[in-house]
């Protein structure tokens, strides 16, 4: 909004130029009093910019200066608006998002003139068709989830809304939201910020998503409340347990809820204090091991009587994930599904470090998951979800042959709900109400119409994975396999799925590991995270940390504040302390 407003200020300044200069030819000498005053004000811009000494630029080019911050100001909207192509836009393309608004209205998004995208640029990967297409099935596909130790299984659509959280989400997104997963019946997950009154409104089926902080079920210190959380899994809506290890956006780092965003609302659903920054820690204090995390499993399905548990985690070491599926093996206790999200996931704001170097993307951390449960023989039991930036129906239909049995999709469903890709999540000013507290920004979104548009869009994109599906000559994900998903490896060949990639027979890992594989399988330990054995190759050069003692600074005791880089304040060194609190494990 400001950013228009700075637009329509420019348009209107020039004009006013113009008109006065007009004026002045034509009408007596009370025009030129307002040269006079434009030019007193253009004279005491100039001089404060000459002695302020936070900008370089308007120091050295008064006035001037301004109009790089007032270009840079608006650039996000010059680029989307008047110079990116229909493939360009991260990071969802202008292609892509058009797409999910016309199918969120319900109207026809086709496509005129063939592809733009380049088909034989490497790694361009595409499905095969079948010279003998079927009909597509009428009903939705659905998918089974629950172990044989879940004594509540439930039927899972193909596609669903991911977690977000109440808080990072405001109240009338969330509504929008579950209004459009009771009208699809399709799931809607929470998120870690509480099971809210919002999730509950329109009766949708909810994923409960537990979070490293508790919020909804946990104690005044932060740890696990097993009575109220019981109290809130067994209500009706509720369909099943995630417990979050880790997202995409960020692995190995917790998040903040800064203070200023903590509203009587939130305090009440993620039970914590208000004016305190609302921390996740990095990880779980309940448990520290495999072997622990399954103990916790097993605590929640009985708290739970029986529904269905999960564990979502974006993939590090696939070290570590041998070593939950040791810890299934040597315990006994099984989690229903496993969700991998991928680094390219975004719903949370994170900083551009984890963003984009940390992290496996989807489609390697998806096969690894599902090769390793096939290879200690667990995959019969485990149902597979895959999230991460999974838009359309060939993203269904790509992860579900590259091991997923059913998707979620965040930021697609944000889109549905009126979402511009404005990457302003993080600062409570989102333009059009959906990832903000502004009770005046929130007006934008019309529950009844937004909850319309969640339903459609998911409804034609199941529609067309099932196309896609009839077109390959298949009627059931049942029938896909690694040969139907091919990828250009260079400018001369191509190779299927099947190919590329070491596919793990069923209980592989158990009898006789590839030599490939070995060595991880071996170091994989239930009662340890991370890769903890001895090499004797690669190592780093040896860093030595060497505390240094600080005479008590008063900037010690200043806090860095959360506002946006480009806001003019005046600059204070940092305290010498800066790890943040969403970095410290819990305890």
């Amino acid at each position: 909004m400001m950013r228009i407003v700075v637009i329509l200020f420019l348009f209107v300044l020039a004009a006013g130029f113009v008109l006065t200069a007009l004026l002045a030819g034509t009408s007596g000498n009370w025009v030129w009093w307002i040269l006079v005053a434009l030019t007193v004000v253009l004279l005491a811009v100039g001089i404060r910019d000459v002695t302020q000494k936070r900008h370089a630029i308007l120091r050295n080019f008064p006035i001037l200066g301004h109009a790089r911050y007032l270009f840079e100001f608006i650039r996000p909207e010059i680029q989307q608006y008047f110079i990116e192509r229909n493939t360009d836009g991260t990071p969802y393309n202008r292609d892509t998002r058009s797409m999910i608004y016309a199918r969120a209205k319900g109207v026809d998004s086709h496509k005129a003139f063939g592809t733009e995208l380049q088909v034989n640029e490497v790694g361009h990967e595409y499905l095969l068709h079948s010279s003998a297409p079927v009909a597509p099935v009428t009903d939705q596909h659905r998918v089974r989830i629950g172990s044989s130790q879940c004594t509540q299984p439930y039927e899972m659509s193909l596609l669903n809304i991911s977690s977000m959280s109440f808080g990072s989400l405001s109240a009338n997104a969330v509504l929008a939201m579950n209004k459009g997963a009771a009208m699809g019946d399709f799931v809607h997950e929470t998120g870690e910020g509480g099971l809210t009154k919002y999730h509950l409104e329109h009766g949708a089926d909810l994923f409960w998503e537990i979070g490293s902080g508790y919020f909804g079920c946990r104690t005044p210190e932060g740890r696990f409340d097993a009575e109220t959380f019981a109290q809130k899994a067994n209500l009706p809506q509720v369909k099943g347990i995630t417990i979050k290890m880790s997202q995409g956006a960020k692995p190995g780092l917790g998040g903040v809820l800064p203070a200023a965003k903590v509203t009587a609302e939130i305090s009440e659903a993620r039970q914590v204090p208000m004016g305190q920054d609302c921390i996740s820690p990095a990880s779980h204090p309940e448990f520290s091991t495999p072997r622990e995390l399954m103990g916790f499993v097993a605590q929640l399905r009985e708290l739970a009587q029986g529904k269905p548990i999960g564990i979502k985690f974006c993939v590090g070491s696939r070290t570590d994930v041998m070593a939950i599926c040791k810890g299934m093996i040597e315990t006994g206790v099984l989690v229903d599904f496993i969700t991998v999200d991928g680094a390219e996931g975004g719903t949370g704001a994170a900083p551009l470090e984890y963003e984009d170097h940390v992290g496996t993307p989807l489609t390697e951390g998806l096969m690894l998951v599902h090769n390793v449960l096939v290879g200690a023989g667990l995959r019969t039991e485990i149902r597979l979800a895959a999230a991460g930036k999974v838009a359309n129906g060939s993203d269904i239909v790509k992860r579900m042959i590259q091991g997923a049995d059913f998707t979620f999709a965040a930021r697609s469903m944000m889109m549905a709900t009126g979402c511009i890709q404005a990457q302003k999540c993080h600062t409570n000013h989102c333009p059009v109400g959906v990832a903000t507290q502004n009770k005046r920004l929130q007006r934008a979104i019309d529950v009844e119409d937004k909850g319309h548009r969640v339903y459609n869009y998911h409804r034609l994109t199941v529609s067309e994975a099932a196309q896609i599906m009839a077109s390959m000559g298949l009627q059931s994900p049942d029938q896909l396999n690694t040969r139907m998903l091919r990828r250009r490896v260079n400018l001369q060949s191509t190779r299927s799925y099947a190919s590329l990639f070491h596919w793990l027979e069923p209980g592989e890992l158990l009898n006789d590991a590839p030599p490939s594989w070995k060595e991880d399988w071996e170091e994989a330990d239930a009662d340890h995270f991370g890769e903890h054995a001895a090499i004797r190759y690669g190592k780093p050069h040896s860093v030595a940390l060497k505390r240094v003692d600080r005479v008590s600074d008063p900037h010690d005791d200043t806090k860095a504040p959360r506002i946006d880089a480009k806001n003019s304040i005046k600059i204070e060194p940092l305290p010498h302390d800066v790890t943040r609190p969403e970095g410290k494990p819990g305890s």
